[in-house]
């Protein structure tokens, strides 16, 4: 007797959601029309955007968001390769993400068919795991399989290519729970020698990283520094991993902080790594911790063993899930936390300097620091803030303080784009919550159209541009190389609240600093998407410098 069979695209939905993936970002191609069937009056949320980077952006926030894997779908060739942007960032940013494309047909197949490119050779050095589907009974095994891929060890992006006659193929039924196997445990041994180091130290320093950002993670990491009286410092775009405010809070390791601060945490006898791949952003070029051999014994808490001895050699190595280490150290912690007021001290009198906001006024616009320190005054405990690339952002790493439930959002791999479809993204998710995109004039002219999906889909994030006429970071660079002479960095920008006001959104428009606090009140309070156009300083170009503008 012939076993059953049911249609593979409408299976794969089901799959999808027994999964937990509950929405897709997506611009629609006719290389998976099934699919895009099957998703009508389904469990999982079809959010259509303007382009396929945007998509896979707002996938990887709201991969951020959830910490379940982001799902987006695209169409083959072109769709593929402007979704790679995401595939990038999620590969650097250890983050769950799927992409499925469309392919030509079985039968085109190996003929240079039109859009026709083999996603395996494409995407095998920047996806965690890349393949393509040929027979319909394989599609809902393999994708199961990419899911587990995506979230095991060190999550990362995997590709799933599948022809567009698969999508109308049938396949036998299966089984939702196989698969999701356990990531590495957790050494009782090793657990009870690092309470012990942890707990001796004079000046111990944990340097907590991305894969340590969940509830369950946050959490254990706080019970960790109060139990022993450790301070923290985070990774790069991670702000929201420990109360700012508190006097454990070090430093916030990002692109080139200031000399003075990494001096200051050079002078730990112990660090404990945990959760970050040590890359060269949060080590400041591989100097400290100094590479390969520490100058300080230090302890390296990752899940994947090839990543974790990439670079350094640790007096110990620890495979394992951060998270769980973490809560495995949590149940060891000493009857009373080490006094260790001096060390303490001499981190927190270096962060009280730098966080004392200057309220200058250049010249050439109005200081970005101006509207970040009224955000930080003004957004409410829960409000979630989403960063796009730039020099802007020094700004909120010096001065806004990430307290309560407070969430930090972008992209460690740096790629500009990210504000826009990752504040729809957080924004769809928590409609309850304020959320805020913090973009430059470049990064929203690149992916700024994904407003117009905020708007179709009832979101309402509040995008603030920084408008200096300039890609600011290039600018930077080629103002300390080359003194006075610009090339390619200037920028003709358009009225960006005339822009936004024809989404739909309401439009405000900041060009001196006396406007800013009621500016930010009113676009926080607006019912519905906001844009506010900061028509910012170029001369004051960062929080750590100052140029001349030629």
């Amino acid at each position: 007797m012939k076993s059953p069979t049911v249609p593979v695209a409408r299976a794969l939905v089901e799959l999808l959601a027994a999964r937990g993936i509950d929405r897709a970002f997506c611009v629609p191609g006719e290389s998976y029309l099934p699919l895009l069937d099957a998703l009508i009056d389904s469990p999982v949320d079809l959010v259509v955007c303007r382009h396929e980077s945007g998509a896979g952006f707002a996938a990887l926030a709201d991969a951020q968001a959830t910490r379940r894997p982001g799902l987006f779908l695209v169409s083959r060739g072109p769709g593929a390769t402007n979704g790679s942007i995401a595939i990038h960032s999620a590969m650097h940013d250890a983050l769950p993400l799927v992409m499925i494309c469309g392919q030509v047909s079985r039968r085109e197949l190996g003929r240079h068919a039109f859009q026709e490119v083999d996603y395996r050779q494409t995407f095998s050095d920047i996806a965690k795991w890349s393949t393509q589907v040929d027979d319909p009974a394989r599609l809902l095994p393999t994708v199961a399989r990419a899911i587990d891929v995506a979230t095991a060890g060190r999550p990362g992006p995997v590709v799933v290519a599948v022809p567009e006659d698969v999508f109308e193929g049938e396949a036998a039924p299966f089984d939702t729970a196989t698969g999701a196997c356990a990531g590495p445990s957790v050494d009782e041994a090793t657990v009870d020698a690092v309470a012990v180091r942890l707990a001796a130290a004079a000046r111990p320093l944990l340097i907590a990283g991305n894969l340590v950002n969940t509830a369950r993670g946050r959490a254990a990491l706080a019970t960790v520094a109060h139990g022993f009286g450790v301070p923290v410092v985070v990774e790069f775009r991670q702000q929201d991993l420990f109360p700012n405010a508190d006097p454990l809070f070090a430093a916030q390791l990002g692109f080139k902080i200031p000399a003075g601060q990494v001096s200051v945490l050079r002078g730990a006898d112990f660090l404990l790594a945990v959760g970050t791949d040590l890359g060269d952003v949060p080590t400041q070029g591989f100097t400290f911790p100094r590479s390969p051999v520490p100058e300080q014994p230090m302890v390296h808490v990752y899940p994947d063993a090839e990543v974790a001895a990439r670079v350094y050699q640790p007096e110990l190595r620890c495979i394992a899930d951060p998270v769980g280490f973490l809560e495995a150290l949590a149940a060891r912690l000493p009857a009373q936390a080490p006094r260790r007021d001096a060390w303490i001290e001499s981190l927190q009198s270096y962060l009280r300097r730098i966080r004392t906001f200057d309220p200058v006024s250049p010249p050439d616009g109005v200081s970005f620091g101006h509207v970040v320190a009224a955000l930080e005054r003004q957004l409410s405990d829960d409000g979630v803030l989403v960063v796009d690339a730039g020099n802007f952002n020094t700004w909120t790493q010096r001065y806004f303080m990430f307290r309560g439930e407070r969430r930090m959002s972008g992209t460690m791999a740096g790629a500009m784009g990210m504000g826009v479809p990752g504040a729809l993204a957080w924004s769809l998710r928590f409609p309850g919550r304020q959320v805020v995109a913090l973009v430059g004039d470049g990064c929203v002219m690149m992916t700024g159209n994904e407003l117009a999906t905020a708007v179709q889909h009832g979101a309402s994030p509040k995008v603030f541009i920084a408008d200096n006429g300039s890609y600011g970071t290039i600018r930077l660079h080629q103002e300390k190389r080359y003194p006075g002479r610009v090339s390619g960095t200037r920028l003709a920008n358009p009225d960006f609240a005339r822009w936004g006001a024809s989404f739909g959104a309401a439009a405000f428009t900041i060009d001196a600093p006396g406007a800013v606090e009621d500016t930010v009140a009113a676009a926080l309070a607006h019912d519905g998407a906001a844009v506010v156009h900061v028509r910012t300083s170029l001369q004051q170009l960062s929080a750590f410098h100052t140029m001349g503008v030629p």
